[in-house]
């Protein structure tokens, strides 16, 4: 499982109470791979204080004194946590000394990278890569409804698609379509407005609970704390294939779409 928009965000949400005014005492990169840019100039941010932390889509950033930035994507099972002092877990790839605890970024898998660079070439970056964030304003039913109504792609297919909306990944992708009474194989282009307005307020929905309950944890993710996420809980769909519906009891179906498990209701999904 990918962490998605509720796990970064509460990841986001933690550290700019622990670190936001630390100042960085000492960055080590213990594996070479996981700086997607270079290593080179991790050692220009050692007395630099943190001054702000920032997320965009799945990706998260440490703003830096003199213009700098750290940017994290957590892969599939990357994890950012701050800490004290004490043993470092296997596959921790970037330790970040502060002068009131750490940073670590540990990643099993080894998938998640780490960026360094300017702060406006971080922006830019992501801005290229990533659509509207589902919870900000521009993100609005027209502009979704203009957006499916371009594509004969699943809509599933669509909604994964980072440049069409940042920050969904499978689990809740699943989520919204149960709420809204989409099935994920339908054509975008054939929803119809009430059905987009359904799905529009069903995306939000579903994002806003998975904050509320610091994030979904399967296998991997843990918040900024290292404390598992909650939303796994409140789940409908998503991961309960051959399992009732928590609405009409009818067992829940898993297939493969696009290349991801998914999970719906063949009844409430119609």
């Amino acid at each position: 499982m990918m962490p998605e928009l509720p796990e970064v965000e509460t990841i986001r949400r933690q550290l700019v109470e622990k670190v936001v005014g630390a100042r960085i005492k000492k960055v080590e990169v213990r594996l070479a791979k996981v700086m997607k840019n270079s290593t080179s100039g991790t050692e220009l941010l050692e007395g630099k204080a943190i001054t702000g932390v920032f997320r965009r889509g799945k990706w998260l950033w440490l703003a830096l004194e003199g213009d700098w930035a750290l940017a994290f994507h957590l892969g599939m099972t990357g994890q950012l946590v701050w800490e004290g002092k004490g043993e470092l877990p296997p596959h921790t790839h970037l330790l970040i000394e502060l002068d009131r605890g750490r940073l670590r970024f540990t990643d099993f898998r080894q998938f998640g990278r780490v960026r360094l660079g300017k702060s406006k070439e971080i922006r830019d970056y992501l801005e290229e890569k990533l659509g509207p964030e589902p919870l900000s304003p521009i993100f609005s039913a027209s502009y979704l409804e203009n957006v499916l109504a371009k594509s004969r792609r699943p809509v599933k297919a669509l909604l994964l698609d980072q440049k069409a909306v940042a920050g969904l990944g499978n689990i809740y992708t699943d989520e919204a379509l149960f709420l809204a009474g989409i099935d994920p194989r339908r054509p975008a282009c054939t929803l119809a407005e009430d059905e987009v307005k359904k799905l529009h307020e069903a995306i939000q929905k579903v994002l806003a609970e998975g904050i509320a309950h610091r994030g979904t944890s399967i296998r991997n993710y843990v918040d900024a704390t290292g404390v598992a996420g909650e939303h796994g809980l409140f789940l409908h769909v998503y991961g309960r294939g051959g399992q009732p519906c928590l609405r009409c009891g009818t067992l829940i179906k898993k297939i493969k779409l696009c290349g991801r498990g998914t999970h719906f209701c063949p009844h409430c999904q119609r």
